[in-house]
């Protein structure tokens, strides 16, 4: 567990100690700050009774932070240690393959969630300055952080996988945004088979990520969903363990 938190520490601290991590925050705060413009203007020109988290949501910029910036978080995970000859030297310490991977991941995730903290404040703003009492609520905000969180567990769990196959950080990020894009276009196939009553309509249904952060921004909270992700992300951590083994039989 020692070695485990060790790890933990270190991969965010490599966060924070590169440019590439203050691009991303400052990226997504541009981004937050675009869509918060776009959605005080929208709340200018008409009155809505819809929770400021769900108008949030339906704005393009919110999936553009999702699918952009999961691919850059991870892209150096394990791509930057093999391409710079560390990760040999990790891997020889007294860590075992499961504690690296997990601590890769959990280091990841936790500047994930440090990332989407600025919406918060841009959504007390909104609030502070509006003359609705029912613009926020605290079961929203607390639902819409953990559709975020979800849905960045399992783009992040692609990007480690893609991060765990190569040396090479575009290809990493390339791969990771090619599998994450491919994911959501599976929302845009359910909305087009929305009336279909067949297995392949109700299979895209259950993968409708749009419809599933549309629940969560709006407070209400799915357990199949939830499952899903949790799912899907065990999925891609278990990969990325296997393409970790791997490396003793070549």
């Amino acid at each position: 567990m020692q070695a485990y938190c060790t790890l933990v520490r270190r991969e965010l601290g490599s966060h924070f100690l590169s440019w590439a991590g203050y691009i991303v925050i400052a990226a997504v705060l541009f981004l937050l700050g675009l869509s918060f413009d776009n959605l005080l203007q929208l709340l200018n020109a008409e009155a809505t009774d819809l929770p400021v988290t769900e108008l949030f949501y339906v704005s393009y910029y919110f999936w553009l932070i999702l699918l952009l910036m999961a691919p850059v978080i991870t892209m150096r995970s394990f791509a930057l240690e093999k391409s710079t000859g560390t990760f040999e030297t990790l891997m020889t310490t007294p860590v075992c393959d499961l504690e690296v991977m997990l601590a890769k991941f959990t280091g990841a995730m936790l500047f994930y969630g440090l990332m989407w903290l600025p919406l918060l404040a841009c959504l007390f703003t909104v609030q502070r300055y509006s003359n609705s009492t029912t613009m926020l609520d605290a079961g929203a905000v607390g639902a819409t952080y953990l559709g975020i969180m979800l849905l960045g567990s399992v783009y992040v769990s692609i990007g480690c996988f893609a991060s765990a196959l190569t040396r090479s950080q575009i290809i990493a990020a390339v791969v990771s945004f090619a599998a994450g894009f491919s994911l959501f276009l599976f929302s845009f196939l359910a909305k087009g088979l929305a009336g279909e009553t067949g297995w392949t309509g109700q299979a895209l249904a259950h993968l409708n990520m749009t419809d599933h952060m549309q629940d969560f921004a709006r407070g209400v909270v799915d357990t199949r969903p939830v499952v899903l992700y949790l799912s899907l992300t065990a999925v891609f951590l278990f990969l990325t363990f296997k393409a970790l083994e791997s490396r003793r039989w070549k």
